[in-house]
């Protein structure tokens, strides 16, 4: 009989507590790409990084390779810049770049 009773009040407890308590249990909106690099191969079975330009200051081409590869150097090792190629909006505003590396 006590057992009945407990097991009632903690189901009463389980399913009514939600609507009068706030739990904070909302799930935490995530980044898929923290580092807003995104790794795709391309046609030739290499692969080419596509990198948001947020994460790249603007300057003349060769402080943008720059900046391309110490982001490109700590995901895939030593590597050197074949191509790099800057996607932009219909706006004309650089959203990102795409970057083919070779390994060294």
């Amino acid at each position: 009989m006590h057992y009945d009773i407990m097991v009632t009040l903690i189901l009463l407890f389980i399913f009514t507590s939600p609507y009068w308590i706030n739990f904070n249990d909302k799930p935490v909106p995530r980044n898929p790409h923290q580092t807003d690099v995104v790794v795709t191969a391309d046609a030739q079975g290499g692969l080419f990084y596509e990198i948001s330009a947020r994460t790249v200051s603007p300057g003349d081409e060769g402080s943008v390779r720059d900046q391309l590869l110490r982001i490109i150097e700590p995901i895939s090792g030593t590597v050197s810049i074949v191509k790099c190629e800057a996607v932009s909006n219909k706006k004309g505003t650089v959203e990102s770049y795409r970057v083919w590396v070779k390994r060294e």
